[in-house]
C-alpha cells in the first residue's frame, strides 16, 4: 500500500487527499470561513476543528496518527510493570541505601537532560525517526541490564541507557505527533494519547503489583525484561508504517535563520512555561517513582499490592475522564485550566499526608488510593495543555528544539523530585515532604497566572472552533 505522504518541491510532506481529510480541511478556520483551504496546503487536519466524540476523533486522524495512537497502550504495558516498583527494587530487593536508590532514579533524568538539548537539534536536522531509533535501542539494552543489576555501578549504567531514551523520546514523539495533527485536534490528540499511556501503565501496574515479590528477585527480573521487550513495538512502528513521515523541513531560500536555544528561551512565554513545567514535574511526576511509593511504604505502611492498585485507580480516572475533560477545556484558556489543576494537586497531597496519621490501617490504604485518584484528575488537565502550547509556539523548523526544552524541564523536575524525596523521607522529615509538595502545587497556579500575561491567545487555546459532532440518529428521524 503506497504511503499517504508525498514529498513536495519545497521539501514539506503533505498528506494525499481523501474524502475524510478533504471534509476536515474545508471546515478549517483559515482566517475567513468563506475561503476554504486547498487540500494540498494542509498537513494532517485542519487547525481549528473541535472533534466531539471518540468516533469522529478517530475518523479525523490521518493513517500515521492512527498508527501512533493504536499501539500506545500496548507499548507502555512494560513500563507500567516497572514504574511503581523501581525504587522498591533498588532498596528492598537489591539492598541499596534509600539515598543511593533515589540518586539512581534521578540519574535517569540527569542523563535525559544531558542528551535532550543535542537530541532536539538532531531531530530538527535529521528527523525524529532516526533519533528515536537510537533512543529505543538504548532503552532495550538498559532495561535488560537493569534486570540483573546487583551492584549500584551496574544499575547506574543501566539507568543511564534508559535515560538516553527518556531524553529523546519526548521531543521525538511529540514532533511526530505535531507533524501529523494540528490545532485543537492536536490538543485532543495529546490528551487521548496521555489516557492510553496511562491505560498501559495502569494495567502494567496492576500486573506488577500482584506479580512481584520482594522476597523473590526473579519476579523483578521478569518485569524488567518485559519492559525491554515492549520497546520493540515502537521500534517496529518507526521502521515500518511510519518510515515515510518526515519531521525535518528544509528552509526556503529567503527564510530567516533559525535561532538556537538561547534565543528561544528569551521569549517570555517559553521561559515561564518552562518554569511551570519544571515545577509541575517536581511535585508531580517526579514523585511517582520515588516520593509516593516510598511514602506509601514507609509512612503509610501499605503493601505493594495497594501501591499497584493505586496506579490502576490513577489510570481508571484518566481513561474514564480524559475525553470529558477535553470537551470542557477545548476553547478555554489553557493557563486557567492549569490553575484548577494546581488546586486539585494540592488537595491530593493533603490526602496522602493524612494517611501518615493512621499507618498500616485500611484507612491509610484507602487514603493512598484516593490520593492517586485525585492526582489523576489533575493530570487530565495538564497533559493536553502544556505540550499543545509548546507546539503552538514553535515553527516547523524549530519544533524539535521546542519539544526538547519541554523535555529538559520535565527531566529537571524528575531529577530534583527523587533527590529531594530521598533526602527528606530518608531523614524522617515526612511532614516537610508533604508541606513542600502542597506549596509547590500552589506555586504552579501562580506561574500559570504569570504565563497567561505572556502567551498569545492562540497558543493559550483561545481560538474559533468549528464543531464536528457524532451523528445523532434521533435528529435524522
Amino acid at each position: 500500500m503506497p504511503s499517504p505522504w508525498r514529498e513536495t518541491a519545497s521539501g514539506r510532506e503533505e498528506r494525499n487527499s481523501s474524502k475524510d481529510s478533504a471534509m476536515l480541511v474545508m471546515m478549517a478556520d483559515t482566517g475567513s470561513s468563506d475561503n476554504p483551504v486547498p487540500n494540498g496546503d494542509v498537513v494532517g487536519i485542519g487547525k481549528n476543528v473541535e472533534v466531539i466524540g471518540m468516533r469522529s476523533f478517530w475518523n479525523a486522524l490521518p493513517t500515521e496518527g492512527r498508527w501512533l495512537l493504536s499501539t500506545v497502550a500496548v507499548q507502555t504495558l512494560g513500563r507500567g510493570m516497572t514504574l511503581p516498583f523501581t525504587i522498591i527494587y533498588f532498596h528492598e530487593v537489591r539492598g541499596f541505601d534509600l539515598g543511593i536508590s533515589g540518586a539512581l532514579m534521578s540519574l535517569i533524568a540527569i542523563t535525559g537532560l544531558v542528551v535532550t538539548g543535542p537530541g532536539g537539534t538532531l531531530i530538527d536536522r535529521f528527523g525524529a525517526r532516526r533519533v528515536l531509533i537510537v533512543g529505543l535501542l538504548s532503552m532495550i539494552v538498559g532495561c535488560t541490564l537493569l534486570a540483573y543489576a546487583t551492584h549500584p555501578a551496574v544499575a547506574a549504567v543501566a539507568v543511564m541507557l534508559i535515560g538516553v531514551n527518556f531524553g529523546v523520546s519526548w521531543p521525538g514523539f511529540n514532533a511526530l505527533i505535531a507533524t501529523v495533527v494540528e490545532g485543537e485536534v492536536r490538543q485532543q490528540y495529546f490528551g487521548v494519547n496521555f489516557a492510553l499511556v496511562n491505560l498501559g501503565i495502569g494495567v502494567g501496574g496492576v500486573i506488577g503489583g500482584f506479580f512481584v515479590d520482594v522476597a523473590d528477585p526473579a519476579t523483578f527480573t521478569t518485569i524488567f525484561l518485559v519492559d525491554a521487550a515492549s520497546g520493540l513495538i515502537p521500534l517496529a512502528l518507526i521502521l515500518g508504517p511510519l518510515r515515510h513521515v518526515r519531521t525535518q523541513h528544509e528552509a526556503a531560500v529567503d527564510a530567516p535563520p533559525v535561532g538556537g536555544y538561547r534565543e528561544i528561551l528569551r521569549r517570555p512565554a517559553v521561559l515561564w512555561l518552562t518554569l511551570l513545567t519544571f515545577l509541575s514535574v517536581f511535585i508531580g511526576y517526579g514523585q511517582m517513582e520515588a516520593g509516593f511509593p516510598a511514602f506509601a511504604r514507609q509512612v503509610s505502611e501499605v503493601s505493594t499490592q495497594v501501591v499497584g492498585i493505586s496506579f490502576a485507580v490513577n489510570t481508571a480516572v484518566i481513561v474514564l475522564l480524559q475525553f470529558a475533560v477535553l470537551k470542557l477545556i477545548t476553547g478555554k484558556r489553557r493557563t486557567r485550566v492549569m490553575q484548577v489543576m494546581a488546586l486539585i494537586w494540592a488537595l491530593s497531597w493533603v490526602l496522602l499526608g493524612a494517611t501518615g496519621f493512621l499507618p498500616g490501617t485500611l484507612v491509610a490504604a484507602i487514603g493512598v488510593i484516593a490520593y492517586m485518584g485525585v492526582f489523576a484528575f489533575g493530570e487530565t488537565m495538564l497533559q493536553p495543555t502544556v505540550p499543545a502550547i509548546y507546539n503552538d509556539l514553535a515553527s516547523d523548523r524549530t519544533r524539535g528544539r521546542y519539544n526538547a526544552i519541554n523535555s529538559a524541564a520535565f527531566q529537571g523536575g524528575a531529577i530534583m523530585g527523587p533527590l529531594v524525596a530521598g533526602i527528606l523521607l530518608g531523614g524522617g522529615l515526612e511532614g516537610w515532604f508533604i508541606g513542600l509538595m502542597i506549596a509547590g502545587s500552589l506555586a504552579v497556579g501562580l506561574l500559570a497566572l504569570v504565563l497567561e500575561r505572556a502567551v498569545d491567545p492562540a497558543a493559550n487555546g483561545v481560538v474559533d472552533i468549528h464543531r464536528m459532532e457524532e451523528p445523532d440518529e434521533a435528529r435524522t428521524q
